[in-house]
């Protein structure tokens, strides 16, 4: 990916988490996805007082890709306010898996704006047998 397309995701994922409605966990995330034609797609935790309810960033970036019709993600971008890098959550890395492959890149964002690439493959080795069926 080139440089001026990964600024922008990161960007955009930033700007994303300002967005966050996090009052019970005060924990703002921001994503944004790059899908296959070069649209980017962004999105932000929403909580909910019944916690199951809640959607993370993650997955409203890329429903709001799906609704659009994209059925191919090329990037991740997850920003937060840790000083570390967080990394998708488990449900989410399920999600991602139904439009990603081996070569799909998650770029992780702390709050100082720094960046580190990590393969999807890398977070989520073994794909379920239901993503065998897509091929």
């Amino acid at each position: 990916m080139d440089k001026h397309l990964r600024s922008e995701m990161i960007r955009q994922a930033m700007d994303a988490k300002e967005t966050s409605y996090s009052p019970y966990s005060k924990f703002r995330v921001g994503a944004s996805v790059l899908t296959s034609d070069g649209t980017i797609y962004s999105g932000c935790n929403v909580e909910n007082a019944s916690y199951g309810l809640a959607i993370c960033a993650e997955r409203n970036a890329i429903f709001q890709a799906a609704f659009a019709g994209k059925r191919k993600i090329v990037a991740v971008a997850v920003s937060s306010d840790e000083r570390g890098f967080l990394t998708p959550c488990g449900a989410c890395r399920q999600v991602i898996s139904e439009f990603a492959d081996d070569k799909t890149e998650i770029i992780l964002v702390n709050t100082a704006g720094k960046s580190k690439s990590v393969s999807f493959q890398s977070i989520f080795p073994t794909p379920p047998a239901l993503n065998k069926l897509k091929k």
